[in-house]
């Protein structure tokens, strides 16, 4: 089978039915190496002729993507889909999609390389996903490409705005797009990580927890983990010895443990006693914390502790520092429209000259290499980054470190990409934001890193790698 490749996209269209059965005759690996030679930006397979499909069927394209991604760093995944096809791949892969989804080709056309810097006329394209990391990077993305993202920031205002074609050139929905970063949780306002768990509760949830992700969250400054205990029936000694675990562990960090939603109908009141006397906070409804104000800053508001956690820098990681620095200024610089100047660099700890009017956010990474990076941002230039994404200018604060948050994501999710393109494999977690910078100088006190001072229309920008 031949691709047909166009603006650089190079596109497979299987027809009939994807089944696991009639799949390994469609499409081979040699067909896939022969349209690599064309050097193209992305590799898509064609669903619109395809009348039926399961997840084996569709497995067997996505591993065969998969494999050219590893090697060449192409972006690959499914494209010419509708609603009806959309919702079952969802439904399929759900927290587990880690590839792209284009609901067309002329979008895939949008994020290709081959439509950057032409010179043209920007043109307003109008985005929306449900899912806030998502949409920031689909913006950014688009923008980096010339393009004049219009984001809706709810569904109500994407409809809205949907019936308006005339004033777009182009409508970026059901459009996903993959290496971006962790699904093992939910960020939200404050500081805090949501774990759902549900069922009957026994020695299995030990197994399933990412235990690495959760440590390496601490290890970013995250205080307040929520378990989403609504569709717990019952749990047994086993859950409560691993509950009591993880709030001991988390001690030295300060962390805050709460389970919310969860009845005690078919559960003995002493598991819960026993929990409550080993720190961890019992809720009935979710909002009772997340939409007091004073409890969420008193919760998760300020650093950790990490007492516990002095790893040295190793040659591994100061090795790609070109790449992490890459990905920060090229995406500060599309931001905010103004070249980086590099000032200093240096190893050691943390040092600012001042904390005044400055925000900061910070995110983990780990797998075949780990760490963490540091952003400081001036208010200002924090408030120029934020400005497209949110479609308008504030200065509300709580938006802005939101907001900031989704950038920082996006960053660390082109890091993530650039590793892989060299065979480094790296998970991150979900990025921490500091309103007040001096929370965050506690957080890694006495940690030594790669401190990098930039500029930014002479504003002090500082970009921090360390463990």
């Amino acid at each position: 089978m031949r691709a047909i490749v166009k603006n650089r996209i190079g596109v497979f269209s299987l027809q009939g039915f994807l089944d696991g059965t009639t799949a390994p005759t469609m499409l081979t690996m040699e067909d896939i190496k022969a349209t690599q030679a064309l050097n193209i930006d992305m590799l898509l397979v064609s669903m619109k002729k395809v009348v039926f499909f399961n997840k084996n069927g569709l497995n067997i394209f996505i591993d065969l993507l998969h494999s050219v991604q590893k090697k060449s760093g192409t972006i690959v995944g499914l494209c010419d889909y509708d609603d009806k096809k959309y919702a079952a791949i969802q439904k399929f892969y759900n927290s587990n999609l880690n590839f792209s989804l284009f609901r067309t080709h002329k979008i895939a056309t949008l994020f290709s390389a081959s439509m950057q810097d032409k010179g043209e006329s920007k043109k307003s394209i109008l985005v929306w996903h449900e899912d806030p990391s998502q949409r920031s990077a689909l913006a950014i993305e688009l923008f980096d490409r010339g393009q004049n993202p219009i984001v809706a920031q709810s569904q109500k205002e994407f409809d809205e705005k949907k019936t308006q074609e005339d004033l777009y050139e182009a409508v970026v929905y059901q459009t996903f797009l993959g290496l971006l970063g962790s699904k093992i949780a939910t960020r939200v306002t404050g500081n805090a990580i949501i774990y759902s768990v549900g069922g009957f509760l026994d020695a299995e949830i030990s197994d399933s927890f990412d235990l690495t992700y959760h440590q390496n969250s601490l290890n970013v400054g995250f205080t307040l983990f929520i378990f989403d205990a609504y569709k717990v029936v019952s749990m047994n000694i086993h859950a409560v010895n691993f509950f009591a675990k993880l709030a001991s562990s988390g001690a030295e960090y300060g962390a805050n443990i709460c389970i919310v939603g969860m009845t005690f109908e078919k559960t003995p009141e002493t598991f819960k006693n026993e929990l409550e006397d080993a720190g961890l906070l019992f809720f009935t409804n979710m909002d009772d914390i997340l939409k007091d104000k004073e409890m969420l800053k008193e919760l998760g508001g300020s650093g950790g502790a990490t007492a516990g956690n002095k790893r040295a820098l190793n040659k591994v990681l100061v090795n790609e520092l070109p790449r992490f620095i890459s990905a920060t200024v090229n995406t500060m610089e599309m931001m905010t429209n103004a070249k980086a100047e590099k000032q200093d660099a240096s190893v050691g700890e943390l040092s600012l000259q001042s904390t005044k009017d400055k925000l900061a956010s910070s995110i983990g990474f780990y797998g075949q290499l780990d760490g963490m990076v540091i952003l400081v941002f001036p208010l200002e230039i924090a408030k120029k980054s934020c400005e497209l994404l949110l479609g308008e200018k504030t200065d509300n604060i709580e938006e802005i470190l939101d907001t900031l948050a989704e950038f920082v994501n996006i960053i660390a999710g082109r890091v993530k990409a650039l590793l892989a393109e060299q065979s480094i494999s790296v998970d991150i977690t979900l990025p921490r934001t500091y309103e007040n910078v001096d929370d965050l100088l506690a957080t890694v006190e006495k940690r030594k890193g790669v401190q990098v001072n930039l500029n930014f229309e002479g504003e002090g920008f500082t970009f921090f790698l360390t463990r």
